[in-house]
């Protein structure tokens, strides 16, 4: 999978077209499937990059927000970049965002009582009026697709008061009651709020009217799956009800990845995975944290435990695995960047193992520039220059790196695995050493069948030949803070 977009992509209406036009030769290199950003009109127009939700019928197509396009384009080239890509052989996931919706059209004066931020099981009001903008008309759209208004009993909570120009979190008072919501998450009491206007799923009208949507979405667009935002901030019996409706009434897989977003913390994401059933995959938030740490401390970080506590060792079959994505990038909210040395190992470790499906990030294969402020208040420029092993090791994900999987985790700086190949892949097989400290060797098994034969690493950064003993045993070499991907001589 590729994430196609970084959050200071361009504001500029270009990227389905780029999108577009990048389809069959992201085919070629071997991506299979392309996760989108969020298609809807955002509350900040064409700057918006869509997580700030206003209109999901709105995909470019009306005049609401002071644009017609979002700021990756109109709903019509959207439309023909998914068909290109479809053309080319791609799959495509939409980034869909249910949590919260913001940029209101009207206030209304609704009763709330303020909660405490680090609890927000606790009340520190009597319930009280406020004005909040909660109605949302969509004068723009004018009731096409969909005549649905959304109001204050819509939504659980909110952030501000228009009334006195306080930002607080507010609990609003309605039909529900006045708590939150049951979310998975208990960080601060009850995660259910994250931000602006807080959807409640306790109001079935909420429920129907995003399965309508969904429906709608997929017949206008056409995807293939989802990438599901701030899950641990909603009613996991949502995305059930959602997903089960979407999949039976569409007679359509719809695979799902949610963002369950725990750096360091993998229970809650297999409490998760156990509450909707298995119904989606999850990104390995735990595994990129462990990139993280292992590229900022060099070689004190010991490689044999790269994978403990990971998604990918404990649900294999349902973890997303990730290097980085937008969140993480550097200067955004989540902050968690893999340094540039270490990424082409972090790579390696996503793309060549049979384990996981892997998610490049759109930086690692095209790269980046742009300047943002930090959190201390000042500016900063950053430069995230594209892996240049990335297409090297796709190619040998999509050709090479099949059959038994014989790890070598067993130095701290040093580590490797062999593939022993496959008989439907002709000269398959390879063998994978990574170091994170001084230049090293691993002797290592790839198979019998390789006997006598020579080996050579694809990434060229070891310019000797390995001859495979006799019986199908060699000893590979790694550069100083590096990975070799050895494969069979053509």
């Amino acid at each position: 999978m590729l994430q196609f977009f970084e959050w200071y992509y361009p504001a500029d209406g270009s990227l389905w077209n780029h999108f577009k036009s990048e389809s069959q030769r992201l085919k070629k290199i071997g991506i299979d499937t392309v996760w989108l950003p969020p298609a809807h009109k955002g509350m900040a127009g064409k700057l918006a990059n869509g997580y700030d939700v206003y209109d999901i019928y709105d995909l470019g197509e009306f005049d609401q927000k002071g644009s017609v396009a979002t700021k990756y384009g109109t709903k019509q080239q959207l439309i023909e970049a998914v068909g290109a890509a479809k053309s080319a052989g791609l799959k495509v996931y939409a980034d869909v965002v249910l949590d919260h919706m913001g940029g209101a059209d009207e206030k209304e004066t609704i009763t709330v009582r303020k909660v405490n931020p680090e609890n927000r099981n606790e009340f520190i009001s009597e319930p009280y009026e406020i004005e909040a903008y909660t109605k949302f008309t969509f004068p723009g759209r004018n009731g096409k697709y969909s005549q649905f208004v959304w109001d204050y009993q819509c939504f659980a909570g909110v952030d501000y008061d228009d009334r006195t120009k306080e930002t607080a979190i507010y609990s609003i008072q309605n039909e529900s009651g006045d708590g939150w919501q049951h979310v998975m998450s208990t960080e601060n009491g009850n995660y259910d709020f994250l931000m602006l206007d807080d959807i409640d799923f306790r109001n079935p009208n909420v429920r129907e009217e995003l399965k309508n949507w969904g429906k709608w979405f997929y017949q206008t667009v056409g995807v293939h799956g989802f990438r599901l935002d701030a899950i641990k901030h909603m009613d996991a019996t949502f995305f059930n009800e959602w997903l089960d409706y979407l999949r039976a009434e569409l007679s359509h897989e719809f695979f799902t990845v949610g963002e369950y977003w725990e750096p360091y913390n993998l229970q809650p994401m297999l409490d998760y995975i156990e509450a909707t059933g298995g119904r989606m995959s999850l990104f390995d938030a735990p595994l990129q944290g462990n990139f993280h740490k292992a590229s900022n401390e060099g070689n004190a970080y010991d490689l044999c435990v790269i994978f403990d506590g990971t998604l990918v060792k404990a649900k294999p079959d349902l973890a997303v695995t990730l290097v980085e994505n937008h969140d993480t990038q550097p200067l955004q909210s989540l902050e968690q960047p893999v340094q540039a040395w270490f990424r082409p190992l972090a790579y390696a470790l996503i793309l060549l193992r049979e384990a996981g499906y892997p998610c490049i990030f759109y930086t690692d294969l095209y790269g980046a520039n742009y300047k943002d402020k930090g959190g201390d208040g000042n500016d900063y420029k950053v430069t995230l220059n594209k892996v240049d092993d990335m297409e090297a090791m796709l190619y040998i994900r999509k050709n090479l790196a099949y059959g038994e999987q014989r790890d070598y985790f067993d130095h701290p700086n040093c580590i490797g695995w062999t593939r022993s190949g496959h008989d439907e892949y002709t000269g398959s097989g390879c063998a994978v050493v990574i170091s994170n400290g001084d230049p090293g060797t691993k002797h290592m098994e790839v198979g019998k069948q390789f006997s006598g034969t020579a080996f050579v690493d694809r990434l060229g950064k070891i310019i000797d030949e390995v001859i495979i003993d006799e019986n199908g045993w060699a000893t590979f070499k790694v550069n100083a803070g590096s990975v070799s991907v050895w494969i069979l001589k053509q």
